[in-house]
C-alpha cells in the first residue's frame, strides 16, 4: 500500500515544490529526478504485483473523505468564480448541481458511503500505472524544455510556468488516484480533479479562444460529473448492489440493479474520453501548448474515461443498453477518422484520431466480451505510446519549422531526420502491422464476429480501419519524401533536448516485441480473474508477427548496404526531361516546378459534412442506452 499512497501523494508534493522553482535549469532538475522516481515505483509495483491477482487495502477513510468533500467543495466554488468572472453561466448551473448532489448523497446516505477497502491494486491498474507512471512523467520531462522555447516564441503570453507544472504534477496525482481506488467517492474525487486540470491547463495562455475552449472542456465533463454523482446515489440508496464498493459492485449478479449506475458512470467516462457528441471539447484542447495534447491524448484524462468503460465493461456484457453504449464508440470511431482525412493540420490528425481510437475502446468495453476487453485494453498501450511519441515529435516540429501544417513537412527526413525517423515508427505504431494497434484491430473484429448482432461493428471497424489507412498514409508519404536542395536544420543526436523523444521511440518499438508477454503476463489473467475464461495470441500469429517485424526491419537495414552503390536518378514527369532542382518544360514552353499535395477532399469528408449527423446518432444512441437500462430494471 505504501507504493500506491507515494504514487498518489508523492506528485502532489512534487506539484507544490514546483511552485517556488523560477530557473529552468533547477525546475528539469526537479522533474527530471520526480520523474524518475515515479517511473521506478510504477515498474517496482509491475514487479511486485504482477502475478498477486486483484489486492485490496483498507486505508483510512475517515479523515481522507472529509478532506475530499471539503475539496470538491472549493473545487465547486472556484468553477462559480470563474464561470461569473467569464460570464459561462452553464459552468455555474452544473457546478451548483453537482456540489447540491454531493451535499444531498452526504446528509441523505453517510451509513452507506464505505467501502471495505478503498484502494486496490490488479493487472489492469498496473498497466493504466505505468502509462501514468513513465509515459506521463516523461512528457513532464519534456515539458520543461518545450515551455522555454515556447514563451521565447509566444512572448505575448503571460509566463505562467510554475503554475502549469503544478497542475501536470497534481494531474498525474489524480490520475494514480483514480485508478488505484475502489472506493467510489474517492474515484469520482480524482475525476473531478482532472476535469479541474484540464480546464486550467487549455487555458494556459489565456487568450479568448483558450478560455473559450477551456470552458467547454470544463462544461462536457462536468455533464458527466453530474451522471456520476447521480449513479453513487443509486448505488448508495440501493445497499444490495455492493454501495460504493467498486469491487462489490462489479461482482454483483443482479445485473438489472448495477446496469443504471453503469450507464451513468458509462456517459461520464464518454464524455471524459471525447466521443460523439463531446468531442469538441478535446478539438479545442489543441490551442493549449503541445506537452498538454500530449498528456490528455495519451496518459491522462481521456483515458480515464476509457478505463472506467473497460471497468464496467462485466456490467454492459449482453444486454441492449451496453449495445448502445458500444454502438457510440463505433460510429465515433468511424465518423471521426473520417474527418480526419479532411485535416493538414497535424495536431487535428492527431486529435480525430484519438478520438477514433477511443470509441474503438468504448465500443469493445461496451460490448463487454471477454475477447474485446483483452482487444480493448491492448488498444489503451499501444495508443499511449504511439499518440505521446506524435504528439511531441509535432511539437518539436513545430518549433523548428514554424509549422504544424502535414504538407510542410514534406521532405523532413532530408531536414530533420532523426525526427522524421521518430513520427515515421510513431505512425507505423498507429496502422502498419506488426505494431499493436493492427493486432488490436484485428482481434476485435474476430471478438465481434462472436456476438449478436456483431456483424454491425466488425462492417465499421473495417470501414473505418480503411479511412484510418488513407490518413496515416498521408503523413507518412510527406516525412519521407526526399527533396532535393533542403538544408538541414536539425542538431546533432545529443544536441537535441530530445531524451523523452528517444525513450517514447524505444517504447513504441519494444511494445511490439513484448506484448505478447504483456498480454500472457498482465492482459490475460485479469480478463480470466473476471469473466472466468481468457484468451491470448495463438503461437501462429506471434511466429507471424514476428517474421513482419523481421520483413519491416529489412527497409532501413538495405538503405546502409546499399548506399554507395545506389543510382542516383532524375525524377520521372511523364517524359518531360526534369532539372536537378525539380523543374521541367511544361505545356506552351512554360518551366513548372514539380509540386506534389495530398487530397484532403473537404467536400465528402469535411467536419461540416459529417460531424453533426454523427452527433445526432450518438445522442441518440445515448438516451437510448438510458431508457434500455430503465427497461432492464
Amino acid at each position: 500500500m505504501q507504493t500506491l499512497l507515494f504514487l498518489i501523494l508523492f506528485p502532489i508534493l512534487v506539484a507544490c515544490l514546483l511552485l517556488f522553482v523560477k530557473r529552468t535549469t533547477l525546475r528539469y532538475a526537479v522533474v527530471a529526478l520526480s520523474a524518475l522516481a515515479i517511473g521506478g515505483a510504477s515498474i517496482y509495483l509491475l514487479m511486485r504485483y504482477a502475478f498477486a491477482g486483484a489486492v485490496y487495502f483498507a486505508a483510512p477513510s475517515e479523515a481522507a473523505s472529509l478532506a475530499m468533500v471539503a475539496i470538491e467543495m472549493v473545487l465547486a466554488l472556484f468553477i462559480i468564480y470563474m464561470g461569473a468572472k467569464f460570464r459561462n453561466y452553464l459552468a455555474i448551473a452544473l457546478a451548483v448541481v453537482q456540489a447540491a448532489l454531493i451535499v444531498y448523497l452526504e446528509m441523505t446516505f453517510p451509513e452507506n458511503l464505505h467501502a471495505a477497502n478503498n484502494l486496490f491494486i490488479d493487472q489492469f491498474s498496473i498497466i493504466m500505472a505505468l502509462i501514468i507512471g513513465i509515459i506521463g512523467s516523461l512528457i513532464a520531462v519534456y515539458a520543461v524544455r518545450y515551455m522555454e522555447t515556447y514563451h521565447h516564441h509566444h512572448p505575448e503570453v503571460r509566463d505562467r510556468q510554475k503554475m502549469f507544472f503544478f497542475v501536470i504534477f497534481a494531474f498525474l496525482a489524480a490520475m494514480f488516484g483514480l485508478v488505484f481506488s475502489n472506493n467510489l467517492m474517492w474515484v469520482f474525487f480524482f475525476w473531478e480533479i482532472t476535469t479541474i486540470s484540464s480546464f486550467l491547463l487549455i487555458g494556459y495562455s489565456e487568450t479568448d479562444e483558450a478560455t473559450r475552449n477551456a470552458f467547454r472542456a470544463l462544461v462536457m465533463n462536468l455533464l458527466g460529473g453530474v451522471a456520476f454523482v447521480a449513479a453513487i446515489i443509486y448505488l448508495a440508496a440501493e445497499p444490495a448492489s455492493g454501495g460504493i464498493d467498486l469491487a462489490r459492485v462489479l461482482a454483483s449478479g443482479d445485473t438489472a440493479v448495477i446496469l443504471i449506475p453503469a450507464v451513468l458512470i458509462g456517459f461520464a467516462g464518454i464524455t471524459k474520453a471525447a466521443l460523439m457528441p463531446f468531442s469538441s471539447w478535446l478539438l479545442g484542447a489543441m490551442v493549449a501548448p503541445t506537452p498538454v495534447s500530449a498528456l490528455l491524448h495519451s496518459s491522462t484524462m481521456v483515458k480515464a474515461g476509457v478505463y472506467i468503460l473497460v471497468r464496467f465493461a462485466p456490467v454492459f456484457a449482453g444486454t441492449f443498453a451496453g449495445f448502445s453504449v458500444g454502438l457510440v464508440g463505433a460510429v465515433t470511431f468511424v465518423v471521426a477518422s473520417a474527418i480526419a482525412i479532411s485535416q493538414s493540420n497535424a495536431k487535428l490528425v492527431l486529435a480525430y484520431s484519438t478520438i477514433a481510437n477511443l470509441g474503438l475502446i468504448a465500443a469493445c468495453a461496451g460490448v463487454g466480451t471477454h475477447m474485446l476487453v483483452w482487444a480493448a485494453i491492448l488498444l489503451i498501450i499501444f495508443h499511449a505510446v504511439a499518440k505521446s511519441l506524435l504528439f511531441l515529435g509535432t511539437g518539436a516540429i513545430e518549433h523548428r519549422t514554424g509549422s504544424r501544417d502535414i504538407e510542410d513537412m514534406e521532405g523532413l527526413i532530408v531536414r530533420m531526420p532523426k525526427m522524421a525517423v521518430m513520427m515515421f515508427i510513431g505512425i507505423a505504431g498507429m496502422f502498419l502491422a506488426p505494431f499493436g494497434m493492427l493486432v488490436s484491430k484485428w482481434a476485435a473484429i474476430e471478438a465481434f464476429v462472436q456476438v449478436p448482432f456483431g456483424l454491425v461493428f466488425v462492417a465499421i471497424l473495417a470501414y473505418g480501419s480503411a479511412v484510418t489507412v488513407f490518413f496515416w498514409a498521408k503523413w507518412m508519404g510527406k516525412l519521407v519524401t526526399v527533396t532535393r536542395e533542403t538544408e538541414r536544420i536539425e542538431k546533432g543526436f545529443l544536441e537535441e533536448p530530445w531524451a523523452p523523444l528517444y525513450i517514447i521511440t524505444g517504447l513504441v518499438i519494444a511494445a511490439v516485441f513484448l506484448f505478447p508477454v504483456i498480454s500472457s503476463t498482465l492482459i490475460e489473467p485479469y480478463v480470466l480473474a473476471i469473466y472466468g475464461i481468457t484468451t491470448g495470441l495463438a503461437q501462429t500469429n506471434v511466429a507471424i508477427m514476428l517474421l513482419m517485424m523481421a520483413l519491416l526491419l529489412i527497409l532501413p537495414v538495405s538503405f546502409f548496404l546499399f548506399r554507395r552503390t545506389a543510382k542516383h536518378l532524375p525524377a520521372y514527369m511523364g517524359g518531360r526531361p526534369a532539372t536537378p532542382d525539380l523543374h521541367f518544360a511544361g505545356s506552351l514552353g512554360m518551366t513548372r516546378e514539380a509540386q506534389t499535395r495530398n487530397y484532403y477532399l473537404t467536400d465528402y469528408f469535411g467536419e461540416a459534412r459529417l460531424f453533426r449527423p454523427g452527433a445526432v446518432v450518438c445522442i441518440v444512441l445515448i438516451l437510448a442506452s438510458w431508457v434500455l437500462a430503465g427497461v432492464a430494471l
